[in-house]
């Protein structure tokens, strides 16, 4: 197996503090609870619903505001994602 390819978002990421550890920023916001997985935004810190979640809000964030890479906010997880190069890092 070769070495994992990374691009520079994913390395340049600065890991900000968490705007809320209580859930998805969004779906709090509209009185939901029903995300499955949590992801923070490497460029602001904006914490969002997964994509296996009905409002996929970390998505939806990075479509707003181009921010272009999450991190696994769930315990025991450590991986990053590059929306603008589909990269796993």
């Amino acid at each position: 197996m070769g070495a994992r390819m990374t691009c520079d978002d994913i390395t340049l990421a600065e890991s900000p503090e968490p705007q809320t550890t209580e859930g998805c920023q969004d779906c709090l916001a509209a009185g939901e609870h029903d995300w499955v997985h949590l992801r923070l935004c490497e460029s602001c810190g904006h914490i969002g619903c997964c994509d296996s979640s009905p409002n996929r809000h970390a998505t939806a964030h990075f479509k707003e505001t181009g921010h272009p890479v999450i991190k696994s906010f769930q315990p025991g997880e450590n991986w990053k994602w590059c929306f603008v190069h589909e990269t796993l890092g």
